[in-house]
């Protein structure tokens, strides 16, 4: 134990892993190539000024760039910043924090990043995949690989062998990633699914998935024994017993949840609003063609 450490100072680092760059430039690189791809293709069917404008209802424009952004913030802060170390030799909280950043909020900003222009390379594979899969290739299967991964990887034996061997701890990392993909997909699908979430089901989707991983944080935001070994024996920092650590992580946990659950919701309503005003300005529409060839008869 270092000085600092014994005098509950952690010792900081950023890029614990230099590895972890090599697979983000490279998704970082491939997403510029098809995002100015996409907007080279849009200016050149409209002329310039149109041509942003059609790349931007294609699924190229700001909105996408910057959520693409965020997604790529999210990993970088829990792959290159000091809470990966944090994470790995001090902290249960801060290890909890890296989850959420990678199962969650990377996932939901890649994807809304993403749109059906950007995906066409690859829209007929997955398309393939699809029904491949056949009646796993639905919202209930994205739900129930979210939670079983989830709740899998907080087994305190899995948990403790994540944070002991580099192995297993990227197996972890991928596995958290994965399922959030698979938890946001069916909401917001760059490519369109067959079995689709319809009417109030995209709320109660979200709402199911989020009370249940609520629950977990519920549950270690109360606990009063320690769950994880591994955390009882790392040197104890910022004045945090293991009781402690846990419970703040739970609480980190339950938090997000909730907070991701509400913004959610209310994109959710906004967005079944704005669909309900068009199909109402949709009908005017052929209501007025109707009346229009009535009267020329």
């Amino acid at each position: 134990m270092s000085g600092d450490e014994a005098a509950g100072h952690p010792h900081i680092q950023w890029l614990s892993d230099p590895a972890v760059l090599a697979p983000l430039a490279l998704l970082a690189g491939i997403y510029v190539w098809r995002f100015r791809q996409v907007r080279r293709e849009a200016a050149a069917r409209g002329g310039t000024a149109a041509g942003r404008s059609g790349a931007a209802s294609a699924g190229a424009g700001p909105l996408q760039a910057f959520a693409f952004a965020g997604a790529m913030l999210a990993l970088l802060a829990a792959l290159v910043s000091p809470i990966d170390g944090l994470g790995e030799e001090y902290l249960f909280s801060a290890h909890m924090v890296q989850h959420v950043l990678l199962g969650d909020i990377a996932p939901l900003l890649l994807l809304l990043g993403l749109s059906r222009a950007l995906m066409r390379p690859a829209t007929r594979r997955l398309a393939g995949i699809e029904r491949r899969l056949g009646p796993f290739a639905s919202p209930v299967t994205g739900i129930v690989l979210w939670l079983a991964l989830m709740y899998l990887w907080h087994v305190p034996a899995l948990y403790d062998a994540a944070a002991e061997h580099a192995g297993v701890h990227l197996l972890e990392h991928a596995s958290f990633f994965a399922a959030g993909v698979a938890l946001w997909w069916p909401l917001i699908q760059p490519v369109p699914m067959r079995r689709r979430l319809t009417g109030l089901q995209p709320l109660a989707y979200i709402g199911a998935a989020k009370a249940g991983l609520a629950a977990l944080g519920l549950y270690l935001a109360w606990s009063s024994t320690p769950l994880y070994p591994y955390y009882e024996q790392t040197p104890r920092i910022w004045g945090l017993s293991p009781i402690e650590d846990q419970n703040i992580g739970g609480v980190i946990m339950m938090v997000e949840q909730s907070f991701t659950l509400v913004l959610v919701m209310v994109a959710l309503f906004v967005r079944m609003l704005a669909q309900s005003e068009e199909e109402e300005r949709r009908r005017e529409r052929l209501e007025e063609r109707e009346e229009a060839a009535a009267r020329a008869r």
